[in-house]
């Protein structure tokens, strides 16, 4: 009995990047049936590929052995090239502007690996249609139903619970924490959730009591917002994580344009300014969608 065909994905990127690339994983298990499926990328974030079911194991692209991979002509550790040889298609998604990646695999004997940019045009479709678009050498489209489903299980509360993410990656993308309390002292019969992490104490973003959700592991916290009935947030990878698990969700966004970077999934809402200033969204209207949103599940 022959093995089953082996797949090595190298990804990087923040947790929303590698979740937007979650479809196009999905794509090359059901184009490749059977197959062993390997991330190398960040493991803490690598590891919600694995929860999700769309990888067999996964490996640190931070291990001292990887740098040589991005060096002109530094040697390759041997175990580490018999590892990479082990495996029948390489998609990368990192960018290699130097061709110095490509040019190590094929010098370890990997000769066709599968280069998907993870550049995004500002003006192109979604963010996970373009991260697909290498894939297509291989006659391997992204459809509709990709993208527009959970990847993680959901197992919403039976009584209202309601996840707020106060922060993301940058200060523009975020609505003042006084205004999120405000909105969520409207909603006085469901159990409310604070979520924060490192970027939110850094910049004193910190809500108190005992609902705060504070610098879970990812695969954790895709397990406790699958418990959520709703999500409120940002432009963040937090938010594209409670799309994946499969929570309605309202996020607001401001500089970045949703229809490129918005999760894609149709239980999520976002809301934008004409200005594309998050300061401009009033009060109002933030508590008007999120009562919306509420309502809803």
């Amino acid at each position: 009995m022959s093995a089953p065909p082996r797949v090595l994905v190298i990804r990087g990127g923040a947790i929303g990047d590698f979740i937007l690339t979650l479809p196009a994983l999905r794509l090359l298990r059901e184009t490749i049936p059977g197959c062993h499926l390997e991330v190398l990328g960040y493991p803490a974030i690598a590891e919600l590929a694995r929860t999700a079911g769309l990888a067999d194991s996964i490996r640190s692209l931070e291990h001292r052995t990887m740098a040589p991979l991005f060096a002109k002509t530094a040697p390759i550790d041997e175990a580490l090239a018999e590892h990479l040889r082990s495996f029948n298609l390489v998609v990368t998604f990192l960018y290699d502007p130097d061709g110095h990646l490509r040019a190590s695999l094929e010098r370890i004997g990997i000769k066709t690996p599968i280069e998907c940019s993870p550049l995004v045009n500002p003006s192109g479709p979604h963010a996970s249609r373009q991260l697909a678009q290498g894939l297509e050498k291989l006659a391997m489209f992204l459809e509709d139903h990709h993208l527009h489903r959970a990847h993680f299980e959901p197992h919403p509360s039976a009584h209202p619970r309601i996840a707020i993410h106060v922060g993301s990656g940058s200060p523009k993308k975020n609505w003042p924490l006084e205004n999120w309390q405000q909105v969520a002292a409207t909603f006085p019969n469901a159990e409310v959730i604070y979520i924060t992490g490192e970027a939110e104490a850094e910049r004193h973003i910190q809500p108190t009591g005992p609902n705060l959700w504070h610098s879970l592991p990812l695969p954790e916290l895709a397990t406790r917002l699958s418990t959520c009935t709703a999500f409120l947030g940002h432009d963040s990878g937090i938010s594209h994580l409670a799309a994946a698990c499969g929570v309605p969700s309202l996020l607001l966004f401001g500089p970045t344009d949703p229809a490129i970077w918005s999760p894609p999934q149709p239980w999520v809402r976002f809301l934008r300014n004409p200005t594309h200033n998050l300061a401009d969204l009033t009060l109002e209207e933030v508590k008007l969608a999120a009562a919306q949103v509420v309502a809803k599940t």
